[in-house]
């Protein structure tokens, strides 16, 4: 019988291609063009939102309460505050008022200043004003919205649902009074 044998190849160590000298590639500028214009991006950021003061006055309750009453004459005010603290830190402060009153004689008297602190970076010195007096107050707005709901309907009346206001108009007419005030002053002086 035949015995099977394998043949056994023998190897001789290859010799080591050289390797071309290794370059590190091209740096990746678009990532640091990015990283640039992301440092550049203005940023607007909400720090905290809260209640800063609440109230609601029923004063003829439970006569106004009548269903057989016609609906009050119902007065709306929104007004916006701010105060710069530090690191460039804002308070903006959304105050909402609303006034019913029928015959003359008063319903009720629902008022709200809903605050937010707001952080900000890399933005220009003349986009400051209109950030915070349209940007912040358009951030804050549905928050206040539904607690002036909640506060009226608690009230036992039905819920206001106040319509977005036109931020950009109110900052628009604030700018145009402004600027009317300082040519009045620079025309006494």
């Amino acid at each position: 019988m035949a015995k099977a044998t394998k043949d056994k190849k023998t190897t001789s160590p290859k010799k080591a291609a050289k390797k071309p000298a290794k370059t590190s590639p091209a740096p990746d500028t678009s990532n640091a063009q990015d990283a640039q214009q992301d440092l550049q991006q203005p940023i607007l950021q909400i720090l905290a939102q809260y209640t800063k003061d609440a109230s609601f006055e029923n004063p003829n309750a439970p006569d106004s309460l009548r269903s057989d009453q016609g609906a009050p004459e119902i007065n709306i005010s929104i007004e916006i505050g701010r105060q710069m603290l530090e690191n460039n830190v804002v308070e903006v402060v959304l105050m909402l008022s609303a006034k019913a009153q029928r015959d003359g004689k008063p319903v009720f008297l629902c008022e709200l200043e809903y605050a937010g602190l707001f952080g900000f970076g890399n933005v220009a010195e003349d986009h400051i004003q209109p950030m915070i007096m349209i940007e912040c107050p358009r951030l804050l707005f549905p928050f206040a919205r539904q607690i002036m709901a909640e506060m009226t309907q608690n009230g036992g009346y039905p819920p206001i649902l106040l319509e977005p206001p036109d931020f950009a108009g109110m900052f628009r007419e604030e700018m145009i009074r402004r600027a009317a005030q300082q040519g009045e002053n620079a025309a006494i002086n």
